[in-house]
C-alpha cells in the first residue's frame, strides 16, 4: 500500500470576540441541533460529508461506538438544512478545562459553493462558545479549536481564517492512500 503526506493545521479561537460570522445564505437555510443521539444519522452525515474527501475513521465504528459517543454531555451535532434537506454539519466535542473542539464540519458536495459553509462554521462556533449555558455542568467555553488537512476541501482553511480562526501548530505525516469510500460509487459530480 502506499503512503501519502497529508499536512494536517490545527487552528483556534481564545474569545468570542474572535468570531467573524459570515452573512446567511439566500433562501431557505435553517440550522437545527440533532438533539437526539442517532447513530444513523449521525453517520449518514459523517459519510455524506467526508466520503469523498476520505474521511475513514469512523466508518468501522460500531452502532454502540456511536450510541456511546454521541450520549456524551455536551457533544453536539448541528445540522444545516437547505429546504428541509440536510446540506450539511457541525459537531461539537467539549474538553477539560473549557475547551470546545469542531471535530467534524462540513457540507455534502451538492450544496457546496452556495455560501452555506461559512453561514453553518459561523453559527457552530458560535454554539460551540455558548456550550456551558445548555450544559451547565460544563465549563464555560474559554477556547474553541479545529483542525483541517490537506485531504480537505480547498475552501477549508481559507473558511476557517475568515471566521477568525488562528493557526497555532502544523504537521506533516504519511498516511496509508486509501480509495475514496462513498457513501456510493458514482455519487458524486467528475
Amino acid at each position: 500500500m502506499s503512503s501519502v503526506p497529508v499536512t494536517t493545521w490545527s487552528l483556534e479561537q481564545n474569545s468570542p470576540a474572535e468570531l467573524l460570522p459570515a452573512a446567511a445564505p439566500d433562501g431557505d437555510v435553517r440550522i437545527v441541533r440533532a438533539e437526539v443521539p442517532s447513530p444513523e444519522f449521525s453517520r449518514f452525515l459523517y459519510a455524506s460529508v467526508g466520503g469523498d474527501i476520505r474521511w475513514t475513521d469512523r466508518l468501522s465504528w460500531t452502532y454502540a461506538r456511536w450510541r456511546e459517543y454521541l450520549e456524551r454531555p455536551g457533544v453536539e451535532t448541528w445540522v444545516a438544512y437547505d429546504r428541509g434537506t440536510p446540506a450539511g454539519y457541525v459537531e461539537l466535542e467539549p474538553q477539560d478545562e473549557g475547551v470546545v473542539e469542531i471535530v467534524y464540519f462540513g457540507l455534502l458536495p451538492a450544496f457546496r459553493g452556495r455560501r452555506i459553509g461559512g453561514h453553518l462554521l459561523s453559527y457552530g462556533t458560535a454554539r460551540a462558545w455558548d456550550l456551558a449555558e445548555r450544559w451547565p455542568e460544563r465549563t464555560p467555553t474559554k477556547r474553541v479549536w479545529l483542525h483541517t488537512c490537506s485531504k480537505d476541501g480547498e475552501h477549508a482553511m481559507d473558511n476557517y481564517q475568515r471566521r477568525g480562526f488562528t493557526l497555532f501548530d502544523t504537521v506533516v505525516e504519511l498516511e496509508p492512500e486509501v480509495t475514496t469510500p462513498g457513501p456510493w460509487p458514482g455519487a458524486y459530480p467528475v
